[in-house]
């Protein structure tokens, strides 16, 4: 069931997001924010402003109608990139820095590893690693990937 929201929210001709609160007043360029981006991604947003001030806090995704429900997950959508690692195929060596080849939902790719620093746990099942780029790599189960994939991981955690 979804509740009448205090505010406004519109994508503008230029593609970015206007807010319009209940006291007239309009931001472009909000920015929808996950509080729990992968433990709980549907609940907790924020909408900030340029200059990451809180404008509105959105409890529950499913909470809002669906036009806005879309506009903000169109936009976290275009924001986020966080590729799922769904299987390992091979790591270059042992000891870092290493290339992982491997793959995601998103097809297959390699990166470079400098440091097992770079993996961080996030639940006892769930990692994060991050490549040489700063870009984050998420394994949502490692415990669900298949025995080769966790054997190959094992040597770093």
């Amino acid at each position: 069931m979804s509740h009448v929201p205090t505010f406004e929210l519109l994508r503008n001709a230029f593609g970015r997001l206007v807010f319009n609160d209940q006291s007239g007043v309009t931001l472009e360029g909000v920015i929808p924010v996950r509080s729990f981006p992968i433990t709980d991604p549907d609940q907790g947003i924020a909408l900030v402003d340029a200059h990451g001030h809180e404008l509105v806090w959105i409890e529950r995704l499913i909470d809002l109608p669906e036009g806005y429900r879309q506009l903000i997950e169109a936009e976290l959508v275009s924001r986020e990139f966080m590729p799922e690692i769904k299987r390992l195929h091979k790591v270059s060596s042992f000891i870092t820095p290493s290339t992982w080849h491997v793959e995601t939902d998103r097809g297959d790719t390699s990166f470079s590893l400098k440091g097992e620093e770079d993996i961080r746990r996030l639940t006892n099942s769930s990692l994060m690693i991050t490549d040489s780029h700063g870009v984050h790599f998420l394994i949502r189960n490692r415990l669900a990937l298949d025995r080769h994939s966790r054997k190959l991981l094992d040597h770093f955690l």
